[in-house]
């Protein structure tokens, strides 16, 4: 086994693989922890991971430190996070692999939100965002559950932001949209608890006024994930 003994129960829990999507960039300040965050802290704990984006480039390079740096196999693959019919055939097809790509723990952490005001926002604009960071995850949770209420074990991380507390000018399909996942998670980890599977939010705030990391932050959620619905 990869990973140490201090990370054993976690293992067990969750392994052998975890899919990871969403961005994999540098998170701004009032942005929600990346995707790279969760990479590593799973990693550390000798989880196989599955990493789906849209950025290619960044999705390669962050493989191959990861494979060099936990001595994990991770599989990639270059996908709009908007088009949940094509990740889903993806992961259908990992599907034959069971074993070594048997999901366990799967975290979505990503968002599309029209900057500016609500009434110079498109369509197309909205439709994406919707796509993003409400229909993909919403989906996404739904196929990867099943399996694991069969197995009776199982992790979900959905990651939201601050800005779901509370309507907010401007950012306003931004905030409505990440309220969409702040609550979902809330209501999933009563729902399937008794399942065997732990579901918990991560509702990250800006990491640059309150000086917290996107890796403290995925620490701390994994840390309490089973404990409590949200951190």
């Amino acid at each position: 086994m990869k990973n140490s003994a201090k990370y054993l129960q976690f293992w067990k829990k969750y392994g052998p693989c975890a899919l990871i999507a969403g961005d994999l960039s540098a998170a701004p300040a009032g942005c929600a922890a990346p995707a790279e965050a969760f990479a590593d802290a799973i990693a550390r704990r000798g989880l196989n991971l599955i990493l789906i984006t849209h950025e290619k480039e960044r999705l390669e390079a962050a493989a191959k430190r990861l494979r060099e740096h936990f001595s994990v196999d991770v599989m990639t693959f270059a996908a709009e996070l908007a088009d949940y019919d094509k990740i889903k055939s993806l992961i259908e097809e990992l599907s034959k692999e069971k074993q070594k790509y048997s999901i366990g723990f799967f975290v979505y952490s990503a968002a599309f939100a029209p900057a500016g005001l609500f009434e110079n926002s498109s369509g197309e604009q909205l439709s994406q965002a919707a796509a993003v960071s409400v229909r993909t995850p919403l989906l996404l949770t739904k196929l990867l559950s099943a399996p694991m209420i069969q197995n009776k074990r199982g992790g979900i991380v959905l990651v939201s932001s601050l800005a779901d507390t509370q309507g907010t000018a401007k950012p306003a399909v931004y905030a409505a949209t990440q309220a969409f996942s702040g609550v979902l998670a809330e209501g999933l980890w009563k729902e399937l608890r008794p399942h065997g599977v732990d579901v918990i939010g991560c509702c990250a705030g800006n990491f640059a006024a309150r000086k917290l990391s996107a890796d403290a932050a995925a620490e701390k959620t994994l840390k309490f994930i089973g404990k409590k619905p949200a951190v």
